[in-house]
């Protein structure tokens, strides 16, 4: 008999926690309540749930702190965290993501579709594509069971969702996959959405790999593509792609 998926939210507002709580329950997840930052990052070291959700305006310490804190410990990196946004706050869904959370839901929302949310991202973490452990590409190296990019010896810090992005987009090269095939199917029925969660991942990638890093293509209308060749002659001269098993 599997256990229930622990679930811990971070959320100071009574209604909204007693609602997900509710919906936990019918859904078959254990939850934990925490009502503020401090607290709650403590529960989180403590704990070890499979997943956080996590408000953003929190008392004592706000849910991007919290996010930062998460992804910086090298204990805790690998929780998926979905953050609670209040509704139309574009700039606090972005600098969610750029933290490296993995989803995120506005305000007011159903609980029903924050648990498919729930399920989706819990189904990518729970079932990771296999590649080779090491995946090398011109001066760059994704180390698949450390989570680490580096570029020759210096590393480059990396979130969870742009590693998983960049994982699949070499796993396939020369492929062109859909904005949906990179986010995994995950649930949700505004295309926008979807399409910003997959362009902001993009998008600090790029700034990461550098203004020579040109392997990543966009395919406009579709989606992106990882090509077989670069097309910038300073690193033109180097393998394009290899596996290190």
């Amino acid at each position: 008999m599997s256990h229930k998926k622990r679930i811990l939210l971070i959320e100071d507002e009574e209604d909204i926690a007693a609602l997900i709580k509710l919906q936990a329950e019918a859904s078959g997840y254990k939850l934990h309540v925490e009502v503020d930052g401090i607290n709650g990052y403590r529960a989180i070291e403590r704990e070890k749930p499979d997943l956080v959700i996590l408000d953003i305006m929190l008392p004592g310490q706000n849910g991007f702190d919290v996010c930062r804190k998460i992804k910086n410990n090298a204990e805790l990196k690998a929780i998926p965290v979905i953050i609670l946004t209040a509704k139309g706050e574009e700039l606090d869904m972005v600098l969610g993501l750029e933290l490296g959370a993995d989803d995120y839901v506005a305000k007011p929302f159903s609980p029903k579709v924050l648990f498919s949310r729930i399920k989706a991202v819990l189904r990518r973490s729970k079932e990771p594509e296999k590649p080779p452990r090491v995946l090398l590409f011109g001066e760059f190296t994704l180390e698949i069971d450390r989570y680490i990019l580096r570029r020759e010896e210096k590393n480059i810090p990396i979130t969870l969702s742009e590693f998983g992005i960049l994982c699949r987009l070499l796993t396939n090269r020369g492929k062109v996959l859909t904005r949906n095939q990179l986010l995994d199917d995950i649930h949700n029925d505004d295309a926008f959405i979807v399409d910003r969660n997959i362009d902001v991942h993009i998008a600090s990638l790029r700034k990461k790999l550098g203004p020579n890093f040109d392997w990543i293509e966009t395919v406009r209308g579709v989606g992106y593509r990882f090509r077989e060749e670069p097309i910038a002659t300073n690193i033109g001269k180097k393998t394009a792609y290899a596996e290190v098993f």
